[in-house]
């Protein structure tokens, strides 16, 4: 993380936005059928384990790059416009 990029983020924190858009972001991944989407990969992992025996930080391990990369653009834009958007009007204050 940058400077900036730090200071942002503590603004979004102390501000309690972060909370507000983290809401924001798990609406829309669901609304999107992202959750679901997610939900089938850990499945097709457990599946994959001959063992059975997956332990949790492996399959996050295993699912979170496939899970990044399936996020929607139109949800990543939206989210972070709105992020800009805010950091802005806070800026001015």
């Amino acid at each position: 993380m940058t400077v900036n990029n730090t200071i942002a983020h503590q603004r979004l924190i102390l501000s309690g936005d972060r909370e507000r858009f983290k809401e924001l972001l798990r609406k829309r991944l669901i609304e999107c059928g992202w959750r679901d989407q997610v939900r089938m990969l850990c499945r097709d992992v457990v599946k994959e384990n001959d063992t059975n025996n997956i332990t949790f930080d492996a399959l996050v391990s295993r699912v979170t790059p496939r899970a990044r990369a399936i996020v929607p653009d139109t949800v990543k834009k939206e989210l972070l416009q709105k992020i800009k958007t805010h950091l802005l009007t806070q800026k001015d204050q």
